[in-house]
């Protein structure tokens, strides 16, 4: 199997609308993806498609073998889906160590696993280290971004889906979400294998800078897709400015 995920003419709709129309993209073992767009074409709906939280029309979604049509939500993060949402779902009223704890305990990690399991987040995220006695809530945005990723790393993901990770937050925080992916990229989960990423984000630079390839969506679909050396200012002009 040369792939992890591979979604084949994939439809759906919001509200009796169709929204997708025939999306195929496939994510390999180890590699990050950027899935790019205008506003409104369908990237968040396909990481609905993928996530379970929206139903399929039509067409499959295969992951690590096996179809995720028709599983739950939470069967298809046992089996290895990593997702932070857009806005971030951290929960506000809590601390920065309980909401480190719900990751653990999805996954079922305790002990020495757990404690390697978060000096890993923490060696990405030093300042979450310092912040463990703080709510959520009064975190910063690039803070609570940080928070997201290290929570979804802590289930041990074999796809770690990030929808937007640079909206809204500072410069130097975007960099070091960068950094953190490109090291991520080098990183092994706890059985060997390697964590591929997929990622929605409309910032060219920082897809440049991360992702080894690319698809660009228009009207529910594809248009265009290839290496990320591919992703030219001619591509970007066509299918991505406003």
């Amino acid at each position: 199997m040369n792939h992890l995920l591979q979604l084949s003419q994939v439809e759906a709709d919001i509200g009796g609308s169709r929204i997708l129309r025939g999306v195929n993209l496939e994510i390999k073992p180890g590699e990050v993806v950027a899935l790019m767009g205008r506003n409104g074409v369908g990237k968040t709906t396909t990481l609905k498609v993928i996530t379970g939280l929206l139903p399929v029309r039509a067409g499959a979604i295969d992951f690590n073998g096996q179809s995720l049509v028709g599983k739950s939500v939470d069967a298809r993060g046992r089996a290895g889906l990593g997702y932070v949402p857009q806005g971030r779902d951290i929960f506000p009223h809590l601390t920065v160590e309980e909401n480190l704890q719900i990751g653990l305990v999805v996954h079922g990690r305790k002990g020495a696993d757990a404690q390697k399991a978060l000096d890993q987040v923490f060696g990405l995220f030093p300042v979450l280290k310092q912040m463990l006695s703080r709510k959520g809530g009064v975190l910063s945005g690039g803070q609570q971004q940080q928070l997201a990723i290290g929570r979804a790393l802590l289930t041990d993901p074999r796809l770690l889906i990030l929808d937007e990770p640079t909206e809204g937050i500072q410069p130097s925080i975007i960099e070091q979400i960068g950094d953190t992916l490109k090291l991520l990229k080098q990183a092994r989960r706890v059985d060997g294998s390697p964590l591929s990423i997929l990622l929605v984000e409309q910032y060219v630079d920082f897809c440049r800078d991360v992702a080894d390839r690319f698809y660009a969506m228009d009207r529910g679909a594809v248009v265009v897709s290839g290496t990320i050396a591919e992703l030219t200012d001619d591509v970007v002009r066509t299918h991505l400015q406003v």
